[in-house]
């Protein structure tokens, strides 16, 4: 087992079992009360995922100022699928005919990524937390301990990741992280803490509208991911498309609150499991995504199943287990289907699809069975 391995092993089950300690006490815990005005962090991450792109042109233009765009001097040490840069752009030409002491710009390669990389991950997060409940927002993140240990996790999954593809930068980067990481959370917790939102209580409709928001959210990251953070501003070209769409739903759906009408038991169930599970993955996320590439695979399905399972363990879960467990059946079937009509270049666009999937089937079918039930109640308050 290679070092890599083994620290990203490591965190998965001290990431787990951080989650399952810190998580279940957070989930008792009324939410704290508003104080002061904050960012949202929506906002911040529109900020980030800016300084992310500038860095991009910036680094693209001194690729090609000093290299003459030849790229082989760092993805020799990378594995494929980095790099691909916009050749011809006129842009990025202009830029690195423009740019002063154009050496200067090295730290674009790597290493400015390298600090952005943690927030721009753990403002997502909140930003489906604060979309689902802006009182969650404000417990969860709001959490000193819950907080730095994510930060801790993500931290050293991104390190051990940097130190499992060594290249002439990887001791600059891991220091750079580690600052990162000591900046990042205060910021978070700060922000969080500000939060003056209130609980919501959403109906089916409230949850189509998350899961729209949720579907926004993954596409941005995975085109950020893809376009920037890998370096590949060549794929802009073909997937702008589809950052615009994701920050235009994102805009729309931070503007349009449908009614909110008090949801049935079903319709509460499938609320208190998509909290509930926010707030146990929030610190195993990552170990449990890179497993898949630099872990055991094991270790991370028995992590996430058992996080899973704590998510499930409820009272008012267990009371609505029927349609639950039937809106789970066909939404899998319906995630199946998503996965397989599509041929997809990242495995996270599929699993994105199949998330929507399956909660978009769930929330219709809650919502049907309790509709059922209030109909049935109400012709045997007739009788």
């Amino acid at each position: 087992m290679t070092i890599t391995a083994a620290l990203v092993d490591a965190t998965v089950a001290a990431s787990v079992l951080a989650g399952l300690l810190l998580g279940p006490r957070l989930l008792r815990r009324p939410a704290p009360p508003e104080a002061g005005r904050t960012v949202a962090p929506e906002v911040l991450l529109v900020g980030v995922i800016a300084l992310v792109y500038l860095n991009q042109l910036l680094c693209s233009a001194y690729l090609l100022r000093v290299h003459g765009g030849d790229v082989s001097f760092v993805t020799r040490y990378l594995p494929p699928g980095w790099f691909a840069q916009p050749d011809g752009n006129p842009l990025v030409r202009l830029v690195a005919d423009q740019l002063p002491a154009p050496t200067l710009f090295g730290p674009t390669v790597l290493r400015v990524q390298a600090f952005l990389e943690l927030p721009f991950v753990l403002l997502a997060y909140g930003t489906v937390l604060r979309r689902l409940s802006p009182a969650l927002y404000r417990t969860v993140l709001g959490s000193g301990p819950l907080v730095w240990s994510a930060v801790l996790s993500y931290t050293v999954v991104f390190g051990a990741v940097e130190w499992g593809l060594p290249n002439p930068w990887t001791n600059q980067d891991l220091v750079i992280r580690a600052v990162s990481a000591l900046l990042t959370a205060p910021l978070l917790t700060t922000l969080a803490r500000r939060e003056r939102g209130a609980d919501r209580q959403p109906g089916a409709g409230g949850l189509l509208l998350f899961g729209a928001s949720l579907w926004a959210i993954g596409q941005l990251v995975m085109v950020v991911y893809d376009t920037a953070l890998l370096y590949n501003l060549g794929h802009l070209g073909a997937r702008w498309p589809e950052l615009l769409l994701a920050l235009a739903v994102l805009t729309v759906t931070a503007r349009w609150q449908p009614a909110r009408p008090a949801g049935g038991p079903s319709v509460a169930a499938l609320d208190a499991v998509l909290r509930r599970s926010l707030v146990l993955f929030l610190v195993p996320a990552l170990a449990i995504r890179y497993s898949a590439d630099f872990g055991t695979l094991l270790l991370a399905a028995g992590g996430a199943l058992l996080v899973g399972a704590l998510a499930l363990w409820h009272r008012p879960v267990r009371d609505a287990l029927l349609p639950l467990a039937l809106g789970g059946a066909v939404g899998l079937a319906a995630a199946y289907l998503t996965v397989w009509l599509v041929i997809d270049v990242y495995y996270e666009s599929a699993l994105l699809r199949a998330m929507l999937a399956l909660l978009v089937v769930m929330t219709l079918v809650c919502a049907l069975a309790d509709r059922l039930r209030s109909d049935e109640r109400s012709v045997r308050t007739v009788s």
